[in-house]
């Protein structure tokens, strides 16, 4: 920037650098989503066609910036985890947060047709983004076992309140009143024995949410095997011989497992910088 009497102006931001040395966690949140997916039919109580396109804009997050190492989703929310060392931006909190979520959004909209084909996008998505700096494993562990388990409050809720207003004929406000104060077991009742459905039988998209990590691709790639004359033509010979690519290819994984407990983090060590994760 260059210098001039009006460069004193930059003395009035503040610094919002996130602690050296510790992990960082993305939170993106749609903005007024519950008006866009009314306003767009989304299915109720879960469009899992909206939540693969959620999912995809949250791939291209951890496309562009390789520091994330694992993301997860919900609804309309998707959080971030990016390691330790991670020197993005300088680790200022404002600029990773307002590039993370215009490049959400941003996806969002481009793909909202090879997605929705049939539904034309009324107005664009918005979503808030905030960075929260976490000092060890054991808190990034119990940051995605509280989004998992809000992931099954949440999605047990609106299962049983729209099973009561789409096939048990309340309005709204009746369903909200059937349903206030009622244990996860008394929900899961009302759904089975009105509705005859199993909660526990739904889709795990549903009542894990979607986890994204990277991992190893094993496939190996195809050359021409030397000596052998490859051109086409009559009498040509090809051939292939199998050999291991140079150098490890990540690929960006997309499942609906349980997060909570140690197993997942054991297996997967990378998540969290090859940290053994504490039982």
């Amino acid at each position: 920037m260059a210098n001039s009497k009006y460069a004193y102006v930059r003395s009035f931001e503040l610094p919002d650098n996130i602690l050296p040395g510790t992990y960082m966690i993305v939170r993106l949140d749609g903005h007024s989503f519950h008006k866009f997916s009314t306003d767009h039919g989304f299915t109720k109580p879960n469009d899992e066609t909206a939540l693969r396109l959620m999912d995809a804009a949250a791939i291209q997050i951890m496309q562009a910036y390789p520091e994330v190492t694992m993301a997860f989703g919900e609804s309309d929310e998707f959080s971030f985890l990016l390691r330790k060392s991670c020197n993005l931006f300088n680790r200022r909190s404002s600029k990773i947060a307002s590039t993370f979520a215009s490049l959400f959004a941003a996806t969002y909209t481009y793909r909202w047709a090879e997605f929705f084909p049939n539904t034309p996008l009324q107005y664009p998505p918005s979503f808030d983004g905030r960075v929260v700096a976490y000092p060890s494993s054991v808190e990034i562990r119990d940051y995605f076992s509280w989004r998992q388990a809000d992931t099954h409050i949440n999605n047990l809720y609106n299962t049983t309140f729209w099973a009561l207003v789409l096939n048990g004929n309340l309005t709204t406000a009746e369903a909200h009143g059937k349903l206030k104060g009622t244990s996860s077991s008394q929900k899961q009742e009302i759904l089975f024995g009105q509705f005859g459905i199993n909660y526990n039988a739904l889709p795990e998209r549903f009542r894990k949410g979607s986890v994204l990590y990277r991992q190893e691709a094993t496939a190996s790639v195809e050359t021409p095997a030397a000596g052998v004359d490859n051109t086409p033509g009559q009498g040509s010979i090809t051939a292939t011989s199998i050999v291991p690519p140079r150098r490890p290819r990540r690929e960006i994984v997309v499942e609906h497992c349980d997060i909570i407990g140690p197993a997942f983090w054991s297996s997967r060590p990378s998540i969290l910088g090859g940290q053994p994760s504490p039982e």
